[in-house]
């Protein structure tokens, strides 16, 4: 996920709805309990070099994410594309991590050092976030 543009919208587009609904909070979640569900998007693509393994993003997963997120996770393929600032179409092999977790400062803390800690170990811009609040049971 390299350009700006993109994220600005898709963020300006999750924002608009960043208020939870009448119907998800805690005396209308009939069936469950109010969580938040966090999509975050990690492009497999580096700026100069090899692209990232499957090694190399399984390595991540089990030594960044699972300790932070020991309830658990899904991980799925994907495919982006974004509008580069050259005016192309950019496409890019992707990795979208799922996280069904309760709004506390702590998970909020370990979401920001995954994407921070993503860019910097494999020279991304950016790591896509998106959060909505979901009703949940087990």
């Amino acid at each position: 996920m390299k350009t700006t543009s993109l994220m600005i919208a898709l963020c300006a587009f999750t924002l608009a709805g960043c208020n939870t609904p009448a119907h998800l909070t805690p005396t209308h979640c009939k069936t469950g309990d109010v969580m938040t569900q966090t999509t975050l998007y990690f492009g497999l693509s580096r700026p100069h070099g090899a692209d990232i393994s499957s090694t190399e993003w399984q390595s991540f997963v089990d030594k960044q994410v699972t300790p932070r997120f020991k309830a658990g996770l899904t991980v799925f393929a994907a495919n982006g594309q974004w509008l580069g600032e050259d005016g192309k179409v950019a496409r890019e092999q992707s990795k979208a991590l799922l996280l069904i977790h309760p709004d506390t400062l702590q998970n909020e803390k370990d979401i920001e050092a995954l994407r921070t800690g993503y860019k910097q170990q494999f020279q991304q811009e950016s790591v896509m976030r998106v959060d909505e609040p979901v009703c949940v049971a087990f």
